[in-house]
């Protein structure tokens, strides 16, 4: 199922995430064959991968955001034999390992906010811990670019500012200024 999940990513590299049933309903009707399912509780996560594999696509199922699932690795054995799921989406190192262990699809989700978050990332990315990673924010200079025309402050971007390019990229997108730890940053 790994490499159908990896084929299916490459031959339509744009993944719907739902987080409601109108998005899924939605998702169901694109060409994507990859669903994140971000929504749901233990009484209905079942019915809604049902009607995501009823269409022959790939379900995964991000496991912290199901209402009723806990942080537990059990919660790996519950989507893997109360549900047609083929995979899991959760930030916790621990479930990741339980649903590789069961066979299914493993994506770990990281949130990038700052140097530290990245060297977290790099280490478990050469881990190979987990199937796939998924890093958020994906798009961070249009966040930027959509933040600084609604902010009525100075917005400051920090976080993953590396060298001058992203630096000029920041403030290109609007932020008003930028932090960073790096002092090589500081002395641009």
């Amino acid at each position: 199922m790994k490499e159908e999940f990896y084929q299916a990513l490459e031959a339509y590299p744009v993944v719907t995430a739902v987080k409601d049933y109108n998005g899924l309903e939605l998702a169901l009707e694109t060409e994507s064959q990859v669903v994140f399912i971000l929504f749901g509780n233990i009484t209905d996560i079942a019915n809604i991968v049902r009607k995501v594999k009823q269409k022959n696509k790939i379900a995964i199922v991000h496991v912290d955001l199901i209402e009723g699932l806990g942080s537990k690795e059990i919660a790996a054995k519950f989507i893997k034999y109360n549900t047609q799921a083929d995979g899991i989406i959760s930030t916790k190192a621990n479930i990741i390992s339980a649903a590789k262990d069961l066979g299914l699809i493993t994506v770990q989700r990281f949130f990038l906010i700052d140097s530290l978050s990245l060297k977290n990332v790099i280490k478990y990315i050469e881990s190979g811990h987990a199937d796939t990673y998924e890093v958020l924010p994906g798009g961070m200079y249009k966040i930027i670019t959509k933040l600084s025309a609604i902010a009525t402050v100075p917005l400051i971007a920090g976080g993953l500012i590396s060298d001058k390019e992203d630096v000029i990229a920041a403030l290109g997108a609007g932020a008003t200024a930028i932090s960073s730890t790096d002092t090589g940053i500081w002395r641009l």
